[in-house]
């Protein structure tokens, strides 16, 4: 198999780096394709792990310095890992993470990696969204994406409908109650957080809705700062108890 320049219409996607291919290994290793090690990597701890990961398997492992000339964009990565796209479902009985239309890799994954951070590891995703198996959003995540079940909607009704029994608290601008005095009900919740741009459209207010106040010196806080935040307090008013 030739591997190439990623592009999202691929049925495959790889991930750029030793940590978060590693994460790939540790989570996901029954949808490994090939993992490509550089020449010059040498870190033979590293590689003594991915040995014991994959044991019967270690034909997937292949040394081919063209693939990082194809792949990489930097001089740094000495690891990749290509593996099959997977379709995943959210625990329902698990609280999630809601990200409405989220448009920007970056922020996509490193919002995944502080949702898991904090406990969360059911992600719902409501469409258009930025490519959660791009590698830049991988990469981001820090691989954390391989230990969260993400799940893609192409509405907030659908997903309602789908998970009846959680509360949605929304976080925005023009919510009804502020996080500073807030108090979370112990029940199966959805924290929601809109797009970085636009934020939650105007179907998400009502009396769950939630802004952090801030100083008048800024308008808004950043999304991946809104849902760091948040999700702090859920998890130490609910979560650690």
């Amino acid at each position: 198999m030739k591997v190439i320049k990623y592009k999202k219409d691929f049925d495959y996607s790889y991930t750029l780096g030793a940590f978060p291919t590693l994460e790939l290994l540790k989570n996901k290793s029954e949808f490994l394709i090939n993992i490509y090690i550089h020449s010059s990597f040498n870190n033979e701890e590293y590689l003594k792990n991915v040995r014991e990961i994959l044991k019967n398997s270690s034909n997937k492992i292949v040394y081919d310095d063209k693939v990082f000339t194809r792949l990489s964009d930097k001089e740094n990565v000495f690891v990749i890992g290509v593996f099959d796209k997977y379709k995943m479902e959210l625990n329902p009985s698990s609280h999630h993470v809601l990200l409405d239309n989220p448009s920007n890799m970056g922020n996509l994954g490193t919002n995944i990696r502080s949702a898991l951070g904090f406990g969360f590891k059911n992600i719902a995703i409501i469409l258009p969204s930025a490519d959660i198996f791009d590698p830049k959003t991988i990469r981001a995540s820090m691989g954390s994406i391989f230990s969260v079940n993400i799940e893609t909607f192409t509405s907030l009704e659908e997903y309602k409908a789908k998970y009846k029994g959680h509360t949605i608290y929304s976080f925005m601008l023009n919510a009804k109650n502020s996080l500073q005095n807030f108090e979370f009900k112990n029940t199966l919740s959805t924290l929601a957080f809109g797009n970085e741009a636009r934020g939650l459209p105007a179907s998400y207010l009502d009396e769950n809705s939630i802004i952090i106040a801030h100083s008048h010196d800024i308008d808004s806080l950043n999304v991946t700062n809104a849902l760091t935040i948040g999700l702090y307090e859920f998890n130490k008013q609910i979560m650690l108890k």
